[in-house]
């Protein structure tokens, strides 16, 4: 009874450690970013006269997305400090003399691991992507900057945009620059009441004119909605005014995938299924993927920079070294998940694959660095 109350009391101890070092360091990343962000667009802010309570309300809209970002770093270095400062007042060796292994004396960082990924999935799907979305919306609608000749500056292209629009329309537009009001490879699918495919156009490139949408290098194909066979030819217009009832002004109002949750990503895929359009499909596939495996990298980081925070020996060099060398780890999650993302979006790995191969890899690393060193 005795050993299990030490027990309840140590696990508190490092268990409220690694909180409060996991708060302090997303409060500190989240100021960084906006002082940094903040003050990158200060001339911007200035310029345009923005008052003070948009960039307010901007900025903390955007607080989900940055806990989100900052989370598996943050629960690293909360980790990392707290049994470093364990193993430097020669406790890791205490514990271990006394019977316990690697998995008790690391239980509470495990138990704050899984709370932390839990945390941030919920934070991913119930509030990042509405706060991602209503800072992009104040970002184009009010806090447009403009040059010094009165000109407005080129605001970024928005990419993978795709949407259901009037008329039974499903819109995919690879990129959309709201500055030249140009669409660069667009593919239209139009549905009857049924939701069966009756026409489809695809597009190099549409460029709005002021009141349509002339479009370059397109093809109309027509089918038949009861079997989906070709009705008629499909032809090929080097150039061709369309009736399109959206406006630029509307695609800037709809979300891309990565301010989608993943309710909403589901429902893309099963209503676009069997559009035709294969690399908008896959991208969707992908986000979806990622916003599922993300969250995991809060308990994985952990488990890769727990056997260099815990090993003993020459304490005091080691453990500098051993932050370090998992602060290295920790970047270098990222670096691997972010190229696994882009070979997925370029079709040369599975959605699946894409999303779950570096917090695959970094596990089994952690898994096999535990069992090399304990």
């Amino acid at each position: 009874m005795a050993e299990l109350q030490t027990m309840r009391v140590l696990d508190n101890y490092i268990l409220r450690s690694i909180v409060q070092i996991f708060i302090s360091a997303i409060l500190i990343f989240t100021f960084l970013y906006i002082l940094i962000d903040a003050g990158t667009h200060l001339d911007d802010f200035l310029s345009n006269k923005v008052p003070a309570l948009t960039v307010f309300q901007y900025y903390f809209s955007f607080l989900p997305v940055i806990f989100v970002q900052t989370s598996p770093i943050a629960c690293l270095l909360a980790v990392l400090f707290t049994y470093s400062t364990l193993n430097n007042n020669n406790e890791i060796i205490a514990l271990r003399a006394s019977g316990l292994n690697f998995w008790k004396i690391t239980k509470p960082a495990i138990i704050f691991g899984l709370i932390a990924s839990a945390l941030v999935f919920l934070v991913n799907e119930k509030f990042a992507p509405q706060g991602a979305s209503l800072a992009q919306e104040i970002k184009t609608e009010k806090m447009k900057p403009a040059a010094t000749d009165g000109t407005k500056k080129k605001i970024q292209p928005i990419k993978n945009l795709f949407f259901y629009g009037m008329d039974n329309r499903l819109f995919f537009i690879d990129e959309f620059d709201p500055g030249s009001k140009i669409v660069r490879n667009l593919t239209i699918i139009s549905q009857d009441n049924l939701q069966r495919m009756t026409e489809k156009l695809v597009a190099q490139k549409g460029e709005w004119n002021g009141s349509s949408w002339k479009l370059s290098n397109c093809q109309l194909t027509r089918y038949n909605p009861i079997d989906q066979s070709l009705d008629g030819d499909a032809p090929f217009y080097k150039e061709k005014i369309m009736n399109i009832n959206e406006r630029p002004e509307d695609f800037l109002k709809q979300r891309s995938s990565s301010n989608m949750n993943i309710k909403e990503l589901k429902a893309y895929i099963k209503r676009f299924k069997g559009s035709g359009a294969v690399a908008t499909l896959n991208n969707i596939k992908v986000d979806l993927q990622q916003r599922i495996a993300y969250p995991f990298a809060c308990i994985i980081i952990i488990f890769v920079g727990l056997p260099f925070a815990l090993t003993t020996g020459r304490r005091k060099g080691l453990t500098f070294a051993s932050v370090g060398i998992a602060l290295a780890i920790g970047f270098l999650f990222y670096v691997v998940n972010a190229v696994g993302l882009a070979l997925g979006k370029a079709g040369l790995l599975f959605p699946f694959v894409s999303a779950w191969i570096a917090p695959a890899l970094f596990m089994a690393a952690g898994f096999y660095l535990i069992r090399k060193l304990f």
